[in-house]
């Protein structure tokens, strides 16, 4: 058997894995961009900018502008949180459904260590420096975390997620309470605010363009970005250009978070996280800690979380436990996570910006677009607009009611992922537990002599 008619193959045949060449340079280049994580990145987030450029470049540059920091925005609050609840749903097989309790603990207690002791509105806080409170936030989350990891070790998947979901509404409503604010400002001298809230502290990144972070008078790096991209420039307004830069911290914590997972994941600790997911039993009978690798998973996994919660609501000014931390939440995360492919970490960054910007925020937009070009009176109730049964009838109101029905509208796109792929957008690519690719094996038993 020669080289080239050998399960190997030469170059000249298929390749290696097992794909047929690509026809043409345009399928080439559309198949080298599936394969590289960041081209795939890149080309989802230039097919949303053009898209929402396309929806608001009627209304200026600003407009276009403001467009794509919020949806960038979203896309990366929600990558993050994805990445984290990838790390114990997809590598580990551990169904948390309380991610929105975690993030809340993160952001209250960073709240809670940052803000003045004498604060002019609002709880009081211990006034400790951002760092302190955010090391803080990470910490009270991971710590929750291990709460949560302790029935972990006897329950399986649905009874956790049952187990998680409860603790995340306690979070909830202990945040909302009165009574245990009152019962934390007698305690440590700090309150959540209840059910009013709490006000975050300045987001540090206005400091790089405004002195102090108060409006009117521009440090050096301000003045430079201002006058390039501002009133005396282009025309954007000053919160957009501040916007984008909270984007940039943003996204190098993104490249953060991947990196540590895939380094994670590609450690022996993370080989046993996989290998858990694929049967516990086996992972257990190898000798491996199974129920101290949980432990350590729901700790890192919730600090995550955490974090993503500071860097996403910390930002607001105020955070409030309803309605910011409903069950709902958790259910977008855990759409964005299905949409991307469980067990890829490019998978939930993908997933996070594809569900943010086309799933959540897409149809408001476009239904506000549509809804300015209908020249129709609104249905009073959705079965009047079926029963006019006029397309442009229907179209005015689904336009004037695209909250209600986004609902209907997600629910219809998780029974089609489900059905059609249910291994998401990358889930071809889900991370193994063998340490070598096994992808390939010689025909037959034979030999590669």
């Amino acid at each position: 058997m020669s080289d080239a008619d050998a399960p190997g193959g030469s170059a000249s045949g298929p390749s290696a894995g097992g794909s047929e060449a690509p026809e043409s340079a345009t399928a080439a280049l559309v198949e080298a961009a599936r394969e590289s994580d960041l081209g795939l990145v890149v080309g989802t987030l230039l097919a949303i900018y053009a898209a929402a450029t396309l929806l608001t470049f009627t209304d200026g540059l600003n407009s276009v502008v403001g467009l794509l920091e919020t949806l960038t925005f979203l896309g990366l609050v929600y990558a993050l949180t994805a990445l984290a609840l990838n790390l114990q749903w997809g590598y580990t097989g551990l169904f948390n459904i309380g991610v929105a309790g975690f993030m809340a603990v993160g952001v209250y207690t960073m709240g809670m260590v940052v803000r003045s002791p004498d604060p002019a509105f609002g709880p009081p806080g211990l006034g400790l420096p951002l760092p302190v409170g955010i090391v803080a936030g990470m910490g009270m989350a991971a710590l929750l975390g291990g709460v949560a990891a302790l029935p972990a070790l006897r329950l399986k998947a649905d009874y956790l997620a049952i187990v998680t979901l409860g603790l995340s509404e306690i979070v909830r409503l202990s945040l909302q309470s009165s009574a245990f604010d009152n019962f934390l400002r007698d305690t440590i001298g700090a309150g959540t605010g209840g059910g009013r809230g709490m006000g975050m502290p300045d987001n540090p990144v206005r400091d790089l363009f405004l002195v102090d972070g108060q409006a009117g008078t521009p440090t050096a790096f301000g003045d430079l970005v201002f006058g390039v991209f501002g009133s005396d420039g282009l025309g954007i307004s000053q919160p957009i250009l501040i916007g984008w830069g909270y984007i940039a911290v943003l996204a190098a914590f993104l490249v953060g978070f991947y990196l540590l997972l895939e380094r994670l994941g590609r450690s022996p600790f993370g080989r046993t996280m996989k290998a858990i997911r694929e049967d516990e039993l086996v992972a257990d009978s190898l000798g491996k800690d199974v129920n101290l690798v949980k432990i350590k998973v729901f700790v890192i996994g919730c600090a995550l979380m955490g974090l993503a919660g500071i860097l996403w609501f910390g930002s607001q000014g105020n955070v409030s436990p309803t309605p910011q931390f409903r069950p709902l939440l958790t259910f977008y995360v855990f759409i964005a996570v299905i949409i991307g492919g469980s067990g890829s970490n490019t998978g939930s960054v993908l997933g996070g910006i594809v569900f943010a910007a086309v799933l959540f925020e897409g149809p408001r937009r476009v239904g506000g677009t549509v809804r300015g070009l209908i020249d129709a009176q609104t249905p009073p109730s959705f079965a009047d607009a079926v029963a006019s049964l006029d397309p442009v009838t229907f179209l005015a109101y689904a336009t004037e009611n695209v909250a209600p029905l986004q609902f209907v509208f997600l629910g219809l796109v998780l029974v089609f992922i489900i059905h059609r792929r249910p291994e998401g957008i990358l889930g071809d690519r889900i991370e193994t537990a063998a340490a070598v690719d096994l992808s390939e094996r010689p025909a037959g038993g034979e030999s590669d002599e």
